[in-house]
């Protein structure tokens, strides 16, 4: 285990691990939270986690839905640049090994970008209360490799993500033919919800036995 000013990591190691997850922090938010309030309620004995720190505590200042300025899109690529340095490092120490990439809230729209700018591509995504950074009329790339599976989660009155960004994002992901679930659930609060744990759980559980997450798990 690691903390500080670097990221968190937990779980298996070589050679117990069989997969390897990136989970990414929300605004305000630290590496330890999503430990307590996501991870600690998963059974995963088999999975490296690599948790990334934002360096001021958020990965960019404003929020998700803003139009993008060019300080939000310096602050949106430097934050790609960190995530796409930590998914490198961790398939350096654990080659070979399938990659879920995962966040909550900022971290899960984090995710999304990442997934959409053609970066190396996880193996699956889950981003939990996610969105795209922007809004339609922003230029924003579109390069989501076709058929990576991909989970999207949100909630019908959520604080910070509303349900038509959500429902943008499912359109772009949909559209560029990732392999899509998306569940909006009603009334849940800005959190990570047991079955939303329990498809975090299901979609690990299937990489690490060498097959593509079949998102099964009960809505």
């Amino acid at each position: 285990m690691s903390a500080g000013g670097g990221p968190l990591r937990l779980g298996s190691r070589a050679p117990e691990a069989k997969a390897i997850c990136v989970f990414v922090h929300g605004r305000g938010q630290t590496p330890e939270d999503m430990q307590s309030h996501v991870l600690a309620r998963l059974s995963a004995p088999s999975v490296a986690f690599v948790l990334p720190r934002a360096p001021t505590g958020a990965w960019w200042e404003a929020r998700a839905v803003d139009p993008l300025t060019p300080v939000a899109r310096a602050q949106l690529s430097s934050a790609l640049d960190h995530l796409a340095a930590a998914v490198a490092a961790a398939r350096g120490e654990l080659p070979g090994l399938p990659l879920l990439l995962a966040g909550f809230s900022q971290g899960a729209c984090l995710a999304i970008e990442y997934l959409c700018a053609g970066l190396p591509p996880p193996e699956a995504l889950a981003a939990f209360t996610g969105c795209r950074v922007g809004v339609p009329s922003d230029a924003r790339v579109e390069a989501v490799p076709a058929g990576v599976p991909v989970y999207l989660s949100g909630a019908d009155a959520d604080p910070w993500i509303p349900v038509s960004a959500f429902a943008e994002a499912v359109g772009t992901l949909g559209r560029r033919g990732a392999s899509l679930r998306a569940d909006l659930f009603p009334g849940r609060p800005h959190e990570v919800s047991d079955p939303e744990i329990a498809m975090l759980g299901g979609m690990l559980a299937d990489l690490g036995a060498g097959r593509g997450p079949r998102m099964e798990a009960a809505r």
